[in-house]
């Protein structure tokens, strides 16, 4: 009889059991966010499940948008992120990094010269960021031109190669909860009139 303690395959990810670690941001990069061995222990810790998907994991500079998030775009990062994977590996278990990009879901203190965050369209979110120095109003995002969008695309695939670097089991793209991608899903936050706006067809175009 099947329960969750069953192996069952994920693809070509054999899983001990049918437990499922769901990602969760934890805040605790270091400096370059960069993961340390206080983030290395805690997935060791969790190596029982059958699967660990990690903390959703930036994939370029501008995809930062909370302080203290690891990612995994810069040499540094990767090394960090291999002294997770092997913890895991060591306890059996298995482990896919979520790749995220935030979009408009940031702030210029978070991110390079204090650049704007980008979005589909320059439309500003409700709320408030989690910056370095306490709340701070959402801004005005910039909106992507249509060039740019093909090195968005690479960033994820630049991301994907590095995961894969570190010894991850596979990856995940995060493409929900009002970040990047799920801006250019809605039409609320999505209004360009070329081919990645309008119909659902051309909305779903950057993820698909």
């Amino acid at each position: 009889m099947t329960d969750l303690f069953s192996p069952v395959s994920l693809g070509s990810i054999q899983l001990k059991n049918r437990m499922v670690m769901a990602p969760l941001t934890r805040n605790r990069a270091g400096t370059g966010n960069v993961p340390t061995d206080l983030n290395a222990l805690y997935y060791q810790q969790r190596a029982s499940a059958g699967l660990i998907i990690t903390e959703a994991t930036p994939i370029s500079a501008m995809a930062h948008g909370y302080p203290a998030t690891p990612g995994i775009h810069t040499p540094a990062q990767v090394e960090g992120w291999k002294k997770v994977v092997q913890a895991v590996h060591a306890q059996g278990g298995k482990i896919v990094l979520q790749l995220w990009h935030v979009g408009r879901i940031s702030h210029p203190s978070l991110l390079p010269d204090n650049a704007l965050p980008v979005a589909p369209s320059a439309i500003k979110p409700a709320g408030q960021a989690f910056t370095y120095q306490g709340l701070q109003d959402f801004v005005t995002p910039r909106a992507l031109e249509l060039a740019e969008l093909p090195g968005i695309v690479a960033d994820y695939a630049a991301a994907t190669k590095h995961a894969l670097e570190a010894g991850f089991d596979g990856v995940e793209v995060h493409a929900a909860n009002g970040y990047l991608l799920d801006q250019f899903l809605r039409d609320g936050s999505n209004k360009r009139t070329d081919q990645y706006g309008g119909s659902l067809e051309n909305r779903s175009r950057l993820l698909l």
